[in-house]
Formats: C-alpha cells, sequence, structure tokens
C-alpha cells in the first residue's frame, strides 16, 4: 500500500478526469487516487469506474448526490483518508492547473523537510501563473495580502489549493468545525493548522488555468472568502486550538 493519497474533487470533468488519472499513476511518484464526485451529470463518475478495472486497488472513488461544495467533498476525503491511515494527503484539482508532477515536490517538503503541511504557492520566488486575465491575477494576488493582513499568517497564497498535509494535521483539525465550503475553505484549512503550531512551507508551482471543461469559480465563492475571513479571525480570538498529540 502507498503512504500517500490524492483526492481530486470532481463535478463535469470528463474532459480531464481520465487524462488526470492516467497522469498521475504515470509518475515514478507512487501514490494512490480518490475522486470525490458530486454527482457529475455528464458522466465523470463512470469514467472513473471503468478505470478502477485498469488500476485495482490504486483508484478509489466515493460519490456524492449534488454538488455540494469544494471544502465538504475535500473534508469527506480527508475522513476517508484517515480512516485508511495514509500518511500524507494530498488536494489538488483535476483540470491540470496544478502539475502533477509537482506532487514530489510537495511530499518532499513534509517527508524530508521536516514541515506538516506543504503548500503548492503561486505567489513565491520561482512561482508563476499561466493562461489566468491580467484582472484575475491581481484579485487573486490582493486576496491573498487581504487575508495576511487580517490574520497574520505569513503565508503569501492563502487560497492555493494544491496541497500536501500529514495525517496528524487532518487527526488534529476538528473538520466538524470547519464551516467554509467555497474558496475560503482553503484559508480556513491553513489558518487554523497555523493557529494549532504546525510547520508549515510554501513550494513555488507553475499554476496554469484549466484549458477544457468550465471554471467553478463565482463571485458568490469569492465574496464567502472575503467576508468569511473578518468572521475566521473574530471567532479565533475566543477559541482554544486543539495541540498536536506528538506535542503533548
Amino acid at each position: 500500500m502507498s503512504d500517500s493519497l490524492v483526492i481530486i474533487p470532481t463535478y463535469n470533468e470528463k474532459e480531464n478526469v481520465e487524462k488526470m488519472i492516467r497522469k498521475v499513476f504515470s509518475l515514478s511518484f507512487a501514490c494512490h487516487v480518490l475522486i470525490i464526485d458530486d454527482g457529475s451529470p455528464d458522466g465523470t463518475a463512470d469514467i472513473v469506474k471503468k478505470l478502477q478495472q485498469e488500476f485495482n486497488g490504486k483508484l478509489f472513488i466515493e460519490e456524492r448526490k449534488g454538488k455540494l461544495g469544494l471544502g465538504t467533498a475535500y473534508i469527506h476525503g480527508f475522513r476517508w483518508a484517515i480512516d485508511k491511515k495514509y500518511d500524507f494527503i494530498f488536494e489538488m484539482d483535476c483540470d491540470f492547473s496544478h502539475n502533477p508532477e509537482d506532487l514530489a515536490r510537495l511530499y518532499y517538503a513534509c517527508n524530508n523537510e521536516g514541515n506538516d503541511v506543504a503548500i503548492g504557492s503561486r505567489y513565491i520566488k520561482g512561482a508563476n501563473v499561466v493562461n489566468w486575465p491580467l484582472g484575475r491575477v491581481v484579485m487573486s494576488y490582493y486576496a491573498s495580502v487581504y487575508v495576511r493582513i487580517i490574520t497574520g499568517m505569513r503565508i503569501k497564497d492563502t487560497t492555493a489549493g494544491f496541497m500536501c498535509y500529514k495525517r496528524e494535521v487532518l487527526e488534529t483539525i476538528p473538520l466538524s468545525q470547519i464551516k467554509f465550503i467555497g474558496y475560503a475553505f482553503q484559508i480556513e484549512m491553513k489558518y487554523t493548522a497555523v493557529k494549532c503550531g504546525f510547520k508549515v512551507k510554501e513550494v513555488p508551482i507553475i499554476f496554469t488555468d484549466r484549458t477544457e471543461g468550465t471554471s467553478k469559480m463565482s463571485k458568490g465563492i469569492f465574496k464567502e472568502a472575503i467576508l468569511g475571513v473578518l468572521e475566521l479571525k473574530w471567532k479565533s480570538l475566543f477559541r482554544k486550538y486543539p495541540v498536536p498529540a506528538s506535542r503533548q
């Protein structure tokens, strides 16, 4: 059994899902893949289930009824991974905006360099964003600046969705208390990990906007992130964060 699990949420990703799965399994980096599909009407889940015959014991799928949100998809996957005792749990998009070849670099940051969380970052030295309109780059960058100012986190890419967690991080964070379901989910997870005292490292990546399929970004998701940060910071003033078992 591999010690690593890559969680990939999907909704209408028939153009990308097979190519992504094949790419991940073609790497020298050994891992398993869990697809969390939110009832895609385009047949995404059917494609995955056919591929399970080829990648028996390495490819898994959890199907949910309806589009329930990115955050709840990852929480579902995190609990599945904890139950199966994977040591390193990754999250990434299905649309190739995250390069699967960078999985090994995130793994190295946690397994070899002693970090608890590794972030595939778009906004540190050595990183770049490709094919995004300038307005969206500016909006995303300054959204992260805003998050850093409000929360005090030193993380440059606070909304990044390409991550590696050691299992202890996900066992320590009270997943049932994670509130946000859109991109604010990514901020809340990072902030909670930092408040719990975990060591976080950003790894530079080349982020490439999707070329196939449809973006899931919306104004509502962005608004949740902006307003949610204020709520997150306010509530943290009255909250006691858990201490990792290894440090008790």
